[in-house]
């Protein structure tokens, strides 16, 4: 189970610093997504980002797949299960810019404000996961950690109902939301429906079974 860990600080490094570290990063890479320094001491490169989303997204798409609910033009879907995007970034990008380049790159309609983006840690035989804040930069605590996933991964998830900003929603956001969640309780409550009919059904049978005269 995952556990939570305490930020660590932003280490700034010199340019000659950033250039030994990408070399090495470089030297380390196996599949081919390389880091590039570029002469204004900007570098950019590449990360992955697993999707570990438990709502449905909304996309601007009559087209989309999977399990859909309509609205108008606007399509709510769920993402597969450990779906992994990779998005080519600078050090300059922020983990809010992050979060919305993914969002655009599946033309999500959703806030970005619903979601938030977290590091995973491998250390010591034990997970730890953090939630980033949207000021750090993805690109440079992939250049730290090195480009072995298993070490550091990222990974966007849905804020904790009590931490999003509902004001920052537009209404048709918010009622978007609203019918999401009646669907989603409208599915659950088939689900013990059909749970408890079974139940019924076996118990029916049994006592049948008992009742039947011998």
């Amino acid at each position: 189970k995952d556990v939570q860990k305490e930020r660590e600080p932003h280490v700034y490094l010199s340019k000659e610093e950033v250039k030994e570290k990408i070399q090495s990063y470089n030297s380390s890479v196996t599949d081919k997504l390389k880091m590039t320094l570029n002469a204004n001491g900007i570098y950019t490169g590449f990360i992955k980002v697993q999707m570990e989303l438990c709502r449905p997204i909304t996309v601007q798409s009559s087209q989309s797949q999977g399990r859909c609910a309509h609205s108008n033009n606007e399509t709510a879907f769920y993402l597969p299960d450990g779906c992994v995007n990779t998005l080519h970034i600078s050090s300059t990008n922020t983990v809010r810019e992050v979060i919305e380049a993914l969002l655009k790159k599946f033309f999500v309609a959703d806030n970005p404000a619903k979601f938030a983006l977290y590091k995973r840690c491998h250390k010591e035989d034990q997970v730890y996961t953090c939630k980033l804040s949207d000021r750090e930069h993805p690109l440079y605590l992939r250049l730290v950690a090195g480009p072995r996933t298993e070490m550091l991964s990222f990974v966007l998830r849905e804020h904790e109902t009590g931490e999003v900003m509902w004001e920052a929603f537009s209404i048709p956001e918010l009622k978007n939301f609203l019918r999401i969640l009646d669907k989603e309780e409208n599915d659950q409550l088939q689900i013990l429906k059909n749970r408890y009919a079974a139940y019924r059904g076996k118990l029916e049978e049994a006592l049948r079974g008992v009742l039947k005269p011998g």
